[in-house]
């Protein structure tokens, strides 16, 4: 993939390659990505691989449905994990937007299980 997986998201994909929480599929509101299919941000978002739609070091790990996804910066790291950060489609390239969610993968699934489905995120932010 071209960077190394943290502890949480190396344990997590040594148990299982994805997941889909909730919902039976297609509808799962959480698609965690086989490694297959991570890929860049701005190719998950925009179809195209290219610095004008954002930084390389940002991953999609998440599929949160409509086009949305959960994301990794792999550029920085907060003791020893990356964080997570909204992929929101419409306002991806403005930070204003673009809200962290998690300071690691561990904290980001933890959350997502007590969410009942729900982007618990947004709700930090309604407020």
């Amino acid at each position: 993939m071209g960077w190394k997986l943290d502890p949480d998201l190396r344990a997590f994909y040594l148990h299982c390659n994805g997941a889909r929480l909730f919902e039976p599929p297609p509808l799962s509101p959480f698609r965690i990505l086989p490694l297959s299919e991570i890929e860049r941000g701005r190719a998950a978002i925009f179809g195209d691989d290219d610095d004008q739609w954002g930084p390389a070091s940002i991953y999609a790990i998440c599929d949160v449905q409509d086009g949305d996804y959960v994301m990794v910066d792999v550029s920085q790291q907060v003791d020893g994990r990356y964080p997570l950060m909204d992929g929101w489609k419409e306002a991806w390239r403005n930070k204003e937007y673009t809200w962290p969610l998690a300071s690691s993968f561990s904290e980001f699934l933890a959350e997502a299980l007590r969410s009942n489905g729900r982007q618990f995120w947004l709700d930090q932010h309604e407020k």
